[in-house]
């Protein structure tokens, strides 16, 4: 059964590349607006000889880890602190609710006027993104850990330090790991967008300097990259959540 699923999964995509090339080779859609998958290939193989590619890449990388972590550490800190403290919770909960609903790329000009157009206000509102999602799936993990364990514990007479260790802490990784996957998606959709106005290089400024200028196969191979950044990403984190928290069914 495994067998046949991992077949499909590989299967899929190749067909979908298939009836692509086919669908652009036969005139069924126009070339001038849609490259075919060779046609991309053929024009990420250049820009991987040229180092263009990895100048835009290596750009891109470096605003998202920087960004992701300067935001994931307090998102934590102040997720756990809320779960563990009504008072904290009923301070903070308010500002949560008003300031999360704001698209973050909307907060880049101001980001801009505090910290210029350099790579500061870039890796600004990358951190900003990974906050929120991070910081509210940390509050509830914490929120949502079995109150039973909690009674357990104090009955054996455990420190609150201990508890922490061993019960609240493992309790909420699943749920924190789900946010930090969830965060790294955002700020990559961020970043790019954050590219396309104000950037020299990056993935999103590839983008949006292929269409400028109608390289649509250039333009392909940004969505491409994105594409295969994010599934690295989610496969990386995948793995280290495995390997942090083993007890967690697959």
């Amino acid at each position: 059964m495994k067998g046949r699923e991992r077949l499909l999964s590989i299967l899929s995509p190749l067909l979908l590349l298939g009836a692509w090339e086919l669908s652009v080779r036969a005139g069924l859609v126009d070339r001038r607006f849609i490259a075919a998958p060779s046609i991309i290939l053929i024009a990420l193989w250049d820009m991987l000889a040229s180092g263009e590619l990895a100048r835009h890449v290596g750009a891109s990388l470096w605003r998202i880890v920087a960004g992701f972590t300067i935001g994931v550490v307090p998102a934590v800190l102040l997720g756990l602190w809320m779960g563990l403290s009504r008072p904290v919770r009923a301070v903070v909960d308010p500002l949560i609710a008003a300031v999360y609903p704001i698209p973050k790329i909307a907060i880049l000009p101001l980001l801009m006027v505090f910290f210029g157009i350099g790579e500061a206000s870039k890796i600004a509102v990358v951190a900003i993104s990974a906050f929120f999602p991070i910081l509210i799936n940390t509050y509830t993990g914490v929120a949502t850990v079995d109150r039973i364990y909690l009674d357990v514990a104090q009955s054996f007479g455990a420190s609150r330090a201990l508890v922490f260790r061993r019960i609240v802490f493992p309790g909420a990784l699943p749920v924190i790991f789900a946010g930090v996957r969830l965060a790294l998606g955002v700020c990559l959709i961020v970043i790019v967008s954050a590219e396309f106005v104000a950037a020299r290089s990056g993935i999103g400024f590839l983008i949006w300097s292929s269409w400028e200028i109608l390289l649509i196969d250039k333009m392909f191979v940004g969505l491409l990259v994105i594409a295969a950044i994010g599934t690295l990403m989610n496969i990386l984190l995948k793995e280290i959540q495995r390997r942090a928290i083993p007890w967690q069914p697959e």
